[in-house]
């Protein structure tokens, strides 16, 4: 009950750190857009982190190595990764995303995600494409 309150309240702060920053409009047109805006700006992570997997003019493949909050918190919590996840970052992530070009779509593959692998992979598209 108490991880469930705190997950929450994580969500709640990243939530709004996702609304102060998009204060300022930002428009993604291409996935080179998207790795910049939303990798390297809105996430803040240094390049050195971010493995880009896959890059074409349709989609973006990443696997993050991040010094990561929500991985320490979920570690501290003990509670899954998979879990902790899907309730402090996915919602936000998919909000900003949209916000950047409604026509992306973000998924990350719980198969492949910290601690369970030594990255978290995550991959954005343009909606109606299929690579």
């Amino acid at each position: 009950m108490l991880a469930r309150i705190v997950l929450n309240l994580a969500r709640n702060v990243f939530q709004a750190y996702a609304v102060l920053w998009l204060l300022k409009p930002r428009k993604a047109s291409s996935m080179s857009d998207v790795f910049k805006l939303f990798y390297l700006d809105f996430l803040v992570l240094d390049e050195k982190h971010v493995e880009i997997v896959k890059l074409s003019d349709n989609e973006l493949v990443t696997r993050c190595r991040n010094p990561c909050p929500i991985l320490e918190l979920s570690q501290r919590l003990r509670v899954d990764t998979r879990v902790s996840c899907r309730i402090v970052s996915e919602p936000v992530c998919k909000y900003v995303l949209n916000k950047l070009n409604p026509k992306l779509v973000f998924e990350r593959n719980y198969e492949h995600i910290r601690p369970y692998a030594d990255s978290c992979e995550e991959r954005v598209y343009f909606g109606g494409t299929q690579a």
